[in-house]
């Protein structure tokens, strides 16, 4: 009897040992497990499903709103140019000395050299030219308005008088008559055309003489014509008209000679045909 109880203690006691080492392999194999899964990188959780989208509502109706009238553009405003000045007006003839009668087409502003300066255009329809006068300088440059009628019949009288050739070198008096034919003055300029005009029954000019006599009468019937709102041909036929009137070159009078004896003296000779002048000249 004793010795069956002693087995079965023996077998009771390893049963108990067999459980308890099972049962370590176990936890072990659970401690494994669990280490293992720590050592597994977290599974991101799984994002909400997102929640249903609002229903949009339906877009009311657009007012109709009425269109206001549109703000009108400032109004830039225009530099309006002068029409008038020191005395002168666009589409005024003036006679400008050098270069006889010209028309105002307008008065202009430019800017030169920094500075705002204000020019008459003169236009020269004969001469194709137009030119740019500062409105400052028009008395140095010998501007002027128009003779009046009543210095135009005494420039057509002068044309009618005895013609007054210096006996003097004709380079001399070349000079004189373009100073006189660029003076603007009509009178003085109706004197080049009395003292270079030739008749038929007289001897040609020469080619200076007819340059002068063809100029000096190109600024007076381009005045007269204007002045007496007539054409250049018939201011030409009036000029000629006027210097047949006037004497011959040939005959004196005893008033004439008197007059010439006391040039004589003063060194001051007419010289009545002009001929041995013009020769001598030429010859030069």
């Amino acid at each position: 009897m004793p010795e069956k109880t002693a087995k079965t203690a023996a077998k009771a006691t390893a049963a108990k040992t067999s459980a308890v080492k099972t049962s370590a392999v176990k936890a072990s194999a659970v401690k494994s497990s669990a280490a293992k899964v720590a050592a597994k990188p977290a599974v991101a959780a799984p994002k909400p499903a997102a929640a249903p989208k609002a229903a949009v509502a339906a877009p009311a109706p657009a007012k109709t709103v009425a269109a206001k009238p549109a703000a009108p553009a400032p109004r830039v405003e225009e530099k309006k140019l002068p029409t008038q000045r020191q005395g002168f007006k666009t589409n005024e003839f003036v006679v400008y000395p050098a270069h006889g009668v010209g028309q105002i087409l307008a008065i202009e502003e430019q800017e030169i050299a920094g500075a705002k300066l204000e020019l008459f255009v003169i236009n020269f329809i004969k001469d194709k030219m137009t030119l740019r006068v500062p409105t400052a300088k028009v008395a140095n440059v010998g501007m002027r308005k128009l003779s009046d009628p009543a210095l135009v019949k005494k420039a057509l009288e002068t044309l009618k008088g005895r013609a007054r050739v210096k006996r003097t070198m004709w380079s001399r008096r070349a000079q004189e008559y373009e100073a006189k034919i660029n003076s603007g003055d009509i009178v003085a300029i109706a004197e080049v055309v009395r003292d270079l005009y030739r008749s038929e029954s007289q001897p040609e000019q020469s080619y200076s003489e007819r340059q002068l006599y063809e100029a000096a009468l190109d600024r007076l019937s381009r005045e007269i014509a204007v002045v007496q709102h007539s054409t250049e041909t018939e201011a030409v036929k009036e000029i000629e008209g006027q210097l047949a009137k006037s004497p011959r070159r040939g005959a004196k009078t005893e008033a004439d000679a008197v007059a010439e004896g006391e040039g004589d003296a003063e060194g001051d000779i007419d010289d009545i045909d002009g001929d041995d002048t013009a020769v001598a000249d030429e010859a030069a």
